[in-house]
């Protein structure tokens, strides 16, 4: 009966189908219980749904016909439903899905160029594309989605999405116009409320949840952001209420929702990114074993004994017992857990966790053991020399901060009536004789001399930096740059503040270099200060603020005021990916007040707050590779080099492949913009970009907004160069000094990121002890083993490449426009990059450039573009992706 009752309907839907054109489209997306594959009850129910006829629908939008009963929109076709929800399983890639999607063809609405969809579900899924076939008068018609979908019931309207066609604000078609200005809207939001997980909002706000204070005073924090005291970037806003203690704090989430702090939807990352991405759990270890790894080590429980102690943890592991994994597991929840399980519904992790969470989901004894870092690899002591020392300033994680020294002694900028002299101490005396025949003037002359200069960053911090566990200096290390292309180093100037008062200056010492007996072991503490407040700039301003926060207000703006339809959207687009969502973790679990952060690195408390008075100094076209460099004196305008610019030091690896990669990317986005922009006109009277870049300026980096150098964005020029910053920082610069971070800091003896006890004075046991048990009294005064063990575990995961990253020159889908011209450039810009990558190999081949293997036997690879997954130690991934 039923069985009859179904063939007379579809016989007479049959029927009328003969007399009507219909529009064949095929739908690919991956459903939500793919990732959630515990989620049964989602699954269900959306079963349950499509039986009862509650579907997910479809419908065309006209890009030539409007409607003026629908306040001239694009004309509307009828709906159309995914067919074989229930029975379509078969995926194309782990995950995805196929439905096919059949319209009803209507003369009236021409040309698709959007279309609407309806979400009638329970639950969410992931739209990929929509494609239609044999469209009258067009052919194919390709929408690329790449969005979450939630029920109807989560939004106010149905969701939008159009056609990869380009259009400027001016060249919309009528008929999509408010479609397009509508879904701006809705992306910038109304600034009220707390923002749930289905909100596409992106809106700004300060840093003002890194502390919580409601847990006492010493987790307070000051705000970052909107103050001439602590200028920053803006973050994305999640609206959550303010703290009972203090209401300019916002609150916090607890452990246990890290996971959910809110970014929109899309920005969040993909279930492979999350399966790779165990931080929220290293976060549970460093909260949670602290005390009982203290009590598991040996002799000394907050030191390693010996330089093989320190191996053992790449080369035997450090055993943990069975009661302390007991507790673990018992202190961490199974839904934290669980995480760590999602697949692709098919299999369980295919990638290497972290050791360290690895001894908290397994059963019986474990072994705290990392993977053996480049640094070390092929010799166990080359770290330690001279030429390496200074050679990882040059191609190293941190190799952005070097200067030619332009005066001798060197002088410091802060402020004398606070802070008194800081002119250097060095002399003439302590370095002459180290400069092949020249004199100091000489040498400055020749461009021989150059400066690594930590003093007036960390200075002011000193004294509140020092009141902590951590003891350190100021330092100034001045090296020669010899015939060979290598650095000497000569000197190294640590200073304290002025027991009396800052305003009577520093109080410093100076030492020059030595290999044997005591005074070689304190010049080996010399370096390792100096590599203390090198990791420290590397990771707070290098690493976070220039790259992690200086992108973010780029996401958001361009997310704000640009629309997808826009060509800067498309052409920055993929260089945002996931850098939202990485962020707001770090806000949670590493940045935060009693982070990972604070732990391990040596400001403690103060190191956000430090960070935010460098930012004072942060100017935007000083972003660019050549501009920094120049600043640095360390490249010079030569009309008969390459691009006009000559390398002082030509063996400077990171500048030699940086100009490289910079100039490649400027190639690229000078033809994209070139063809969409004919003229400066273009460039001035285009309203999208104009609200885009205002907004940029006075909101995102709203503290510098009256900053003078602030490109005006009325010429294709300052389009195109604004454009190439964008992306530079977002890949490039990033990739340098992350990506190096396990493979040189993952040895920590190489770069501490804390001292703990001054230099040793004569006639004291410290001293005794360096004259006695040198290596000891060096691991006694830098990272204790707790924080070198919770320290290498989070770079290690910062370190690795997700296995679905996305690399520069590649895009996640081959049909992101329509357009020819900008498809062929990007095709030569794929190669200009294969091209960079055979020279670099090239060059880390050549015995003439010593500084791109160095004494360690590790060739810079840092800026080669592409890699694999995992701990390369190269690859440049598109965005501010980890």
């Amino acid at each position: 009966m039923l069985h009859n009752i179904i063939n007379a309907i579809t016989g007479d839907q049959n029927h009328e189908n003969d007399k009507k054109k219909i529009i064949k489209g095929s739908v690919v997306l991956m459903k939500k219980n793919v990732l959630d594959f515990n989620d049964f009850h989602a699954s269900i129910l959306d079963r349950v749904h499509e039986l009862l006829g509650q579907r997910v629908s479809l419908q065309l939008i006209s890009a030539v016909n409007a409607d003026r009963a629908n306040g001239l929109k694009g004309m509307l076709g009828k709906a159309a439903y995914l067919e074989d929800w229930i029975t379509t399983i078969a995926p194309l890639t782990p995950g995805d899905s196929a439905f096919k999607v059949s319209f009803e063809w209507e003369d009236e609405i021409g040309v698709p160029g959007a279309f609407l969809i309806r979400n009638n579900h329970h639950s969410e899924f992931y739209l990929k594309t929509l494609t239609l076939e044999d469209v009258p008068g067009e052919g194919r018609v390709h929408f690329v989605c790449n969005s979450w979908v939630y029920p109807a019931s989560k939004y106010q309207t149905d969701r939008v999405f159009f056609s990869n066609k380009t259009y400027f604000p001016s060249e919309t078609p009528s008929s999509l116009i408010k479609y397009r200005e509508e879904e701006l809207e809705i992306l910038r939001g109304n600034g009220k409320g707390e923002l749930k997980e289905w909100d596409r909002v992106y809106d700004y706000a300060y840093y003002n949840d890194l502390g919580n204070p409601d847990d006492g005073q010493e987790y307070a924090r000051p705000v970052l952001g909107g103050s001439t005291e602590y200028p920053y970037p803006r973050r994305g806003r999640t609206g959550r209420p303010p703290t009972k203690t203090d209401p300019k704090t916002e609150s916090r989430l607890g452990i246990l929702m890290s996971l959910n702090i809110y970014v929109p939807r899309d920005e969040r990352f993909g279930h492979l990114k999350l399966s790779d991405f165990l931080a929220f759990a290293l976060k549970s270890v460093a909260q949670v074993i602290t005390p009982e790894l203290e009590s598991v080590f040996d002799k000394t429980p907050s030191e390693f004994d010996s330089f093989q102690d320190v191996m053992d943890i790449y080369e035997g592991g450090i055993k943990l017992p069975e009661d302390l994994l007991k507790h673990i597991r018992e202190k961490i929840p199974a839904e934290l857990l669980k995480e760590i399980f999602r697949t692709d519904g098919a299999q369980l992790l295919k990638y290497p966790l972290p050791q360290v969470v690895k001894g908290i989901i397994s059963d019986g004894a474990q072994l705290l053991k990392y993977p053996l870092p480049q640094v070390v690899k092929e010799d166990r002591s080359a770290w330690r020399t001279d030429e390496e020392f200074a050679r990882e300033m040059l191609s190293g994680v941190n190799p952005v901060i070097i200067s030619r020294l332009q005066e001798f002694p060197p002088r410091s900028k802060l402020d004398q009536e606070v802070y008194g002299d800081h002119t250097s101490t060095i002399t003439e005396q302590h370095i002459e004789n180290n400069l092949d025949g020249l004199t100091v003037t000489e040498a400055i002359e020749k461009n021989k001399l150059f400066i690594l200069d930590h003093h007036d960053t960390l200075f002011p911090y000193l004294r509140r930096i020092n009141s902590t566990s951590t003891k350190t200096y100021a330092s100034r290390t001045l090296l020669f740059l010899k015939n060979d292309g290598t650095l000497k180093p000569l000197v190294i100037e640590l200073s304290l503040p002025h027991p009396d008062g800052d305003q009577f200056g520093g109080i410093s010492k100076v030492y020059t270099p030595a290999e044997e007996g005591v005074e070689g072991s304190i010049w080996q503490l010399a370096k390792a200060y100096v590599a203390v407040n090198d990791s420290g700039v590397h990771q707070l301003i290098s690493h976070w603020l220039n790259t992690h926060a200086a992108i973010e207000p780029f996401v958001i703006a361009t997310n704000r005021q640009l629309s997808v339809l826009h060509p800067i959207h498309k052409l920055l687009h993929p260089h945002f990916r996931d850098t939202m969502n990485i962020n707001a973790f770090a806000r949670q679990i590493l940045i935060n007040a009693g982070g990972i952060l604070e732990f391990t690195v040596f400001p403690a408390k103060y190191a956000m707050e430090m960070s935010s008075v460098v930012y004072k100094n942060w100017v935007f076209p000083e972003q660019a590779l050549p501009a920094d460099l120049i600043k640095r004196q360390v490249l010079f305008r030569d009309s008969n080099s390459p691009h006009g610019l000559r390398l002082l030091i030509e063996d400077y690896p990171y500048a030699a492949d940086g100009l490289e990669i910079w100039y490649a990317i400027k190639t690229w986005v000078e033809d994209y913009c070139s063809y969409y922009y004919k003229s400066d006109e273009m460039v001035q009277k285009d309203s999208e970009l104009q609200s885009w870049w205002k907004e940029l300026r006075e909101e995102g980096h709203g503290d510098k907004k009256n900053e003078p150098w602030w490109p005006k964005m009325q010429t294709r020029e300052e389009l195109i160069d604004s454009c190439t910053i964008i992306i530079w920082i977002a890949s490039a610069l990033h990739a340098a000094v992350n990506f190096g971070q396990y493979p040189y800091a993952g040895y920590l003896p190489n770069r501490p990121t804390v001292s703990r006890r001054f230099m040793p004075e004569k006639g004291t046991p410290e001293y005794e002890e360096l004259q006695s048990d040198p290596d000891k009294a060096f691991l006694k005064t830098i990272t204790a083993q707790l924080q070198t063990l919770i320290g290498i575990s989070i770079i290690e995961l910062l370190s690795r490449h997700a296995s679905d990253e996305v690399y520069l020159g590649q895009r996640d889908t081959p049909e992101w426009t329509t357009d020819t011209n900008p498809l062929e450039a990007f095709e030569r810009f794929g190669k200009k990059l294969g091209e960079i990558e055979d020279k670099i190999i090239s060059m880390n081949n050549d015995e003439r450039l010593k500084n791109r293997v160095g004494p360690v036997k590790m060739p810079y690879t840092l800026l080669f573009p592409t890699s694999e997954g995992g701990l390369t130690g190269k690859g440049i991934p598109n965005s501010v992706s980890i």
